[in-house]
């Protein structure tokens, strides 16, 4: 059984549902501060908006498209305005705030500041970030210094599981790292590609205890430009990152967790297929079958019979045969955030229902 130390996950992530109102307005009700909120409009086509602590309220990267970070304010016609001690503000935009329409956040707890000088090849570079060693994520913000062997403190004490890097003062791809995949080898958020291999992104060279290391990659590494990456290791009984294989059944793999799911990333690796992201918020209920596309634009959509998922106290049922999450002998990453562990580290009896 999976015995987690980490009692109420959602103290640490936690997705949000709420209806926009076209002027400004608070989200609230969560049980922290979030580092990292990701909102997407779910009734119309709208950019899938990123926003952390690290680069400042205002600030958004899109996750479905190679755009430079835009600055969009503060002020009243902005998007994410502040975060606050259970939520954060929003302003009229309405990508994240459109009137009488349907939105999502996704929120992330990092919370300890931290910085110093990049290593490795080439000259050291600052970097910023805030960290959650208890829950296994990071934000880290570095400049690149245009070397091979430039490497990236995350601060995370042990080796991250994947890491999502993009550049922010330049138009640039998306790049993804997964254990399952290698260090030679990458996936783009923004784009719905099978896995590609280059020495040029990671440097052929995986992350351990205390580094990423990167390449000569414009997107990763150009000489003073800034970088912003999420890295994330697996907790027990909190989050899982891994692998699964299709068996292109509609009685699809099942796929143990530890826990009842909150939040459900995943992208086929061995062919093209799109990052799709359900939680239990949108599917309160099984089947959940009601996603989002990370790397489109797309509102969301619940009509596929064969995108389907239930989710269980200790991990996700595959309920479809669609290629995106399930065809035979392929390749799928996924990483996975708790709604309940499946057992306490204070408890002899499972806690998920």
């Amino acid at each position: 059984m999976a015995y987690s130390s980490i009692i109420k996950p959602s103290t640490l992530m936690d997705p949000k549902i709420y209806t926009g109102n076209g002027s400004t307005q608070s989200i609230t009700g969560l049980d922290f501060q979030p580092d990292w909120v990701w909102i997407k409009n779910r009734s119309s086509s709208n950019n899938n908006r990123l926003f952390d602590s690290v680069r400042g309220a205002g600030f958004n990267i899109v996750s479905n498209a190679t755009s430079a970070q835009i600055d969009a304010g503060t002020g009243t016609g902005g998007q994410l305005r502040s975060f606050t001690s259970d939520g954060f503000t929003v302003g009229s935009d309405g990508s994240v705030n459109h009137n009488n329409e349907n939105i999502v956040s996704w929120n992330w707890k990092a919370g300890t500041s931290v910085s110093g000088t990049t290593t490795g090849s080439g000259t050291g570079k600052a970097y910023s970030g805030s960290v959650n060693t208890t829950s296994g994520f990071s934000i880290i913000k570095y400049i690149g210094n245009g070397t091979a062997g430039h490497s990236i403190p995350h601060h995370l004490g042990i080796t991250p599981e994947i890491i999502m890097a993009k550049r922010l003062s330049d138009a640039g791809e998306w790049y993804v790292f997964s254990t399952g995949m290698g260090n030679t080898k990458h996936m783009r958020l923004n784009r719905d590609g099978a896995e590609d291999t280059a020495n040029t992104i990671w440097n052929d060279t995986s992350p351990n205890a205390t580094n990423f290391t990167v390449g000569t990659n414009v997107d990763m590494n150009t000489n003073d430009d800034p970088v912003i990456a999420y890295s994330f290791n697996s907790v027990q009984g909190y989050s899982k990152m891994g692998e699964y294989i299709g068996n292109g059944n509609a009685n699809g793999p099942f796929v143990y967790t530890g826990f009842k799911p909150a939040f459900v990333l995943w992208k086929k690796t061995s062919a093209a297929g799109n990052w799709l992201i359900m939680d239990n918020k949108r599917s309160p209920i099984n089947v959940a079958q009601t996603y989002l596309k990370a790397n489109a634009s797309a509102a969301e959509d619940a009509t596929s019979s064969d995108i389907r998922w239930d989710f269980l106290a200790n991990g996700i049922k595959c309920r479809g045969d669609n290629s995106s999450i399930n065809t035979s002998s392929a390749t799928y990453t996924y990483m996975a955030f708790a709604e309940n562990p499946f057992v306490a580290s204070n408890y002899n009896v499972a806690t998920a229902q």
